[in-house]
């Protein structure tokens, strides 16, 4: 068994319910289409790494990420730190001695960026993103409370989970930085990357040349 497990967390693409904050900017059906995009391409990046295993968490049951040579499992059922702590601590039991949960809205994430958070020396180590959020973390050992009073999606919500992780005792490192994708600002940063990932490449170019309008990235991009 490899030392390390990391675990990709990712929504079924249901038309409406995913990428929500970049609608209006783009349609629902592109909103989807984007985070299927994002999925596959993480996969493909991510169930190869040297020294680890792979497993996709879904919150439901779903078709939309066939790949038989990749462990699916189904989320638990709470709020995020819930499922966090439940995936994380599922992986510590089963004899990884870390285990790592990315999520899905990064697909240009350097794979560099995922070995030097599982190479942390720290019990916990958060990935932060530039909205104030994180898009990955590191255990190799957990409490239960460690995401207590933790509000998701806002500014501060990795010094918040900084500050948690510290009071139940528990060391803490951060890794490198990186973007993901939430706001339609963010998809101008997307599309000024050099060699996106197939998958996100294709949908890019998808919503250059049929939502010029409502795509703000097709006004950024030569």
């Amino acid at each position: 068994m490899p030392a390390n497990l990391i675990i990709l967390f990712a929504k079924e693409p249901v038309v409406g319910q995913v990428k929500t904050r970049l609608i209006p900017a783009i349609t629902p059906e592109f909103a989807a289409e984007l985070h299927t995009a994002f999925v596959r391409d993480m996969i493909d990046r991510f169930r190869a790494l040297e020294g680890t295993d792979f497993e996709l968490h879904t919150d439901k049951e779903s078709d939309a990420f066939i790949t038989p040579t990749v462990t699916r499992k189904l989320q638990t059922s709470g709020n995020l730190g819930l499922k966090m702590i439940h995936g994380l601590q599922e992986g510590l039991d089963s004899g990884y001695k870390r285990v790592m949960i990315i999520g899905s809205d990064a697909p240009t994430l350097p794979a560099a960026h995922v070995s030097a958070l599982l190479a942390a020396d720290a019990d916990i180590t958060f990935g932060p993103a530039e909205d104030g959020g994180f898009y990955a973390i590191s255990a190799r050992r957990l409490h239960a409370a460690m995401f207590n009073g933790v509000v998701w999606s806002q500014p501060d919500t990795l010094l918040r989970s900084i500050e948690a992780v510290r009071q139940c005792g528990l060391s803490v490192a951060v890794g490198p930085r990186w973007f993901d994708v939430d706001a339609p600002d963010d998809l101008d940063v997307l599309a000024r990357q050099p060699d996106l990932p197939v998958h996100t490449a294709a949908c890019v170019a998808r919503l250059r040349a049929e939502q010029p309008d409502t795509c703000r990235c097709a006004e950024s991009v030569d």
